[in-house]
């Protein structure tokens, strides 16, 4: 098929919603279809910096298109719909609802892809609009709970429209044959011993300040942080240093293609979530996420410790991850200690992480998303 795929998220960039669009057209891409990604800005960036950033093997064009924040992206939905209409796309697979609802109204089947709850001025009203609006059309979304959030606020709307929960995924290649943690951490020139790993931006609801008391707790262990904006990382790095804390190694963005060395490189991955998870773009996930860093953790197969939040049991479960409790230190510093000591549990759980990962490759996701949309 030829996909126009729109996004508002900027392209390159290292926000969560930027490097899940690009991985979502990758995948339908390894499938064989013909895919145009539109995004804002008017810049543009060479193919091999584009794969480099994220990690990416099949071609697919991406088109820069001006768009101002004054119109609130509604410039940038009407030219890429007239765009793709120009192109002559068979479909529109978008996760801005101004998107969805100007190509289905210009006649285009529309594949809407939602990470969150409508929110703002005009969402809920627009969703509405798609919703109501005659066309063939798919709604994707993360989690069982997003999807029941949706069907809680606007059920009568839903009935008959086809929804697919759709977690995020993993570059499955990409994570074959790692090596062991110390080789990772010899290739990489970090000092050597029991490493627990951290991936992902430090935003609000991230953990960081468990992070911090985790590594004041285990002084004999390194606590490598891979990622971060820049100004969050000299934020951290000085704070660390202020407190005398030298037993963590703060990375900086790391590019797609090398982020798997670096989290071979721990012995534990760790994912302290809090009660309130803050997106780039601001509101509460905390319910509703799927976290990319979840199937990263699971194909580099280490053992994982997370937050026990309900909405990560529709991936996680006792045979592939340990549960500690949000925001509670010693719960943490309790399983830390405990899996330090039974090593034939950390290689179970770190072989069953593999396992599951296998279910959530990108390529699986694009086939699933678009299998019999035109039937």
């Amino acid at each position: 098929m030829r996909i126009a795929a729109i996004t508002t998220s900027k392209v390159p960039s290292t926000t969560a919603n930027s490097i899940q669009a690009v991985k979502a057209c990758h995948g339908l891409a390894q499938l064989g279809h013909e895919v145009c990604l539109y995004v804002p800005g008017d810049r543009t960036a060479p193919w091999p910096k584009l794969a480099e950033h994220y990690g990416l093997t099949a071609p697919f064009s991406v088109t820069w298109l001006p768009s101002r924040k004054v119109f609130r992206r509604y410039d940038l939905a009407l030219t890429a719909v007239n765009e793709a209409r120009e192109w002559d796309a068979w479909m529109v697979y978008t996760w801005t609802l101004q998107a969805a609802l100007l190509a289905q109204m210009k006649g285009f089947p529309v594949l809407l892809e939602l990470h969150d709850r409508p929110t703002g001025r005009f969402g809920p009203w627009l969703f509405r609009r798609w919703l109501s609006t005659p066309g063939q059309k798919r709604l994707l979304v993360i989690t069982n709970a997003l999807q029941a959030a949706l069907e809680r606020e606007y059920g009568a709307l839903l009935q008959g429209l086809h929804v697919q929960v759709a977690p995020n995924a993993v570059d499955l290649e990409r994570y074959a044959n790692l090596p062991d943690p110390a080789e990772a951490r010899r290739q990489l020139g970090l000092a050597e011993g029991t490493t627990a790993v951290y991936s992902g931006h430090f935003y609000a609801g991230r953990g960081m300040d468990l992070l911090v008391g985790l590594a004041q707790a285990f002084p004999e262990m390194n606590f490598l942080w891979v990622g971060g904006r820049e100004e969050d990382t000299a934020h951290w790095k000085a704070r660390l240093a202020e407190m005398g804390i030298r037993n963590v190694t703060l990375t900086g963005f790391i590019a797609q293609v090398q982020l798997p060395l670096y989290q071979a490189a721990g012995d534990f991955l760790l994912m302290p979530y809090e009660k309130q998870i803050a997106g780039s773009s601001g509101g509460n996930s905390a319910d509703i996420c799927s976290p990319m860093k979840m199937f990263d953790y699971l194909a580099t197969g280490r053992v994982i410790l997370s937050s026990d939040l309900p909405v990560l049991h529709e991936v996680l479960n006792d045979r592939n991850a340990v549960f500690c409790q949000a925001e509670d230190l010693p719960s943490w510093e309790k399983a830390l200690r405990g899996l330090l000591k039974d090593a034939s549990r950390r290689h179970a759980l770190g072989d069953q992480a593999r396992s599951y990962a296998r279910l959530h490759s990108w390529r699986n996701r694009a086939e699933q998303a678009v299998a019999g949309f035109f039937d």
